[in-house]
């Protein structure tokens, strides 16, 4: 067994397991009951799923050039996703989509009451 071989079967070992974390995000966006629990299903494993399958491209090409490619969007995607999902979730909570009694902690109604309090208790100038 050469080093080829073992590049090939760990490539195909990420891109399955990248394939099913991606196949099992898109059935808990279909199946999940709230916008939290599908925001979640749509981040965690999809992140995960898209990171396995980049690093099973990069060992199915072998190339330097192309790593560093792939490098920046593993980056990117770190970078982008967590901050999408964090604006779905606040657009959510401020239209009423969000359950509020389903929460364990609420702390932005807690940051919002404390800043309107804060604003009402404020000398006018």
């Amino acid at each position: 067994m050469n080093w080829e071989t073992i590049a090939d079967v760990g490539s195909a070992v990420f891109f399955l397991t990248g394939a099913l974390l991606t196949l099992a995000s898109g059935i808990g966006v279909l199946r999940f009951p709230d916008l939290l629990a599908r925001m979640h299903a749509s981040t965690k494993p999809h992140v995960l799923g898209v990171l396995l399958a980049l690093v099973g491209y990069a060992l199915r090409l072998r190339s330097w050039y192309l790593f560093g490619a792939l490098t920046l969007i593993a980056l990117f995607q770190l970078l982008t996703i967590p901050v999408a999902a964090h604006m779905v979730a606040r657009a959510g909570y401020r239209t009423g989509k969000i359950d509020i009694d389903q929460l364990v902690v609420d702390e932005l109604t807690q940051d919002l009451e404390a800043s309107i309090t804060e604003i009402r208790e404020r000398p006018e100038e």
